[in-house]
């Protein structure tokens, strides 16, 4: 590989896990330590292959219907969210429940169902078939309309425009969805506006920090699956200001390539991504050529969400949890 000499890594700040993802994966460990395997999960905890493989060995089984679980069993939602009838089928067959919704993602149902209760119909921006998306137009069995960008916003058929209110997906691009909310409201003038925005804070710091290094780099890798929506965007940021953007799994899909006459690389992660994996793209990157990591300055994230009752551990418990 034809880095130039002395490469150094630009780690950008803050990176990786937010504190949704940290309760998601910490409520799956303790199901598991508390009540055993095998625990059932519906859809993936997060969005991270390697996160998903750690706790399949631990005993997680992963499903996507509700079928797929036996009767008795322990189930967990994952961070993303579900719909009603989701959360009213799992209750019916009686199985013992832990939700792991992001509390931001919950934010946003609460303010859905409060919101319809007053006669609004909505306008989510989003990505189709994501299950976040699924979970939040799921709260309601209709008036909620799903725009993917500007053009969607002029095809939308609401039955009334007294009543109007837009919620956003929380892993967006803030730029992106600023774009089509603008657009929302030039269509619709007395459209409500969530207080605060829907895009969560961990979405918004990550996107914050990559637009601080790209000038700064000449090319940013990312590190995340391809189905986290919040990792796609980081990338996305970086290639708008002009920067190559490459998203990786884990260190091996890096390609030499990417790097031919860089002299500084600028490295995230998205917030399903586990900082082992952020560490093993660096050795790989020593090894392409890189000499040194710089971190950036930036503020840490201070935010811890609680756990569900009834996950409270004894101290034999902790132990094996903390395996």
């Amino acid at each position: 590989m034809n880095m130039n000499a002395g490469v150094e890594v630009l780690l950008a700040e803050p990176r990786g896990f937010c504190a949704g993802v940290d309760r998601a994966i910490e409520i799956v460990e303790r199901a598991l330590a508390k009540f055993g395997a095998p625990i059932y999960v519906r859809h993936e905890i997060v969005h991270n292959t390697y996160v998903v493989n750690d706790l399949k060995a631990k005993g997680a089984i992963f499903i996507e219907e509700l079928d797929d679980v036996p009767a008795g069993a322990t189930l967990v939602f994952s961070a993303h969210g579900v719909s009603r009838a989701v959360q009213q089928e799992a209750a019916a067959r009686g199985f013992q429940i832990f939700d792991a919704t992001c509390p931001l993602v919950t934010k946003v149902h609460v303010e859905v169902a409060k919101l319809a209760k007053e006669g609004y119909e909505f306008i989510m921006i989003g990505h189709k078939g994501h299950p976040e998306v699924e979970g939040t137009m799921g709260q309601l069995d209709s008036g909620i309309h799903l725009v993917e960008d500007v053009a969607d916003v002029a095809c939308i058929q609401p039955a009334q425009t007294a009543k109007l209110a837009v919620v956003t997906q929380t892993t967006l691009s803030v730029d992106d969805a600023a774009a089509i909310a603008t657009a929302i409201k030039t269509r619709f003038s007395n459209v409500r506006e969530p207080k605060q925005q829907d895009i969560c804070y961990a979405t918004q710091n990550r996107q914050d920090a990559v637009k601080l290094m790209s000038p700064q780099v000449d090319v940013v890798v990312v590190v995340g699956s391809p189905t986290s929506s919040n990792s796609n965007r980081l990338a996305e940021v970086a290639r708008k200001l002009g920067t190559p953007g490459y998203m990786v799994d884990s260190a091996d899909e890096l390609q030499p390539q990417w790097f031919e006459g860089c002299s500084r690389v600028g490295l995230t992660a998205g917030a399903s991504a586990p900082e082992i994996l952020v560490t093993q793209v660096i050795e790989r990157l020593k090894a392409l050529g890189a000499v040194s990591v710089q971190r950036m300055a930036g503020d840490p994230e201070s935010v811890k969400f609680p756990l569900p009752k009834g996950l409270r551990l004894n101290q034999n418990e902790e132990d094996q949890a903390k395996e």
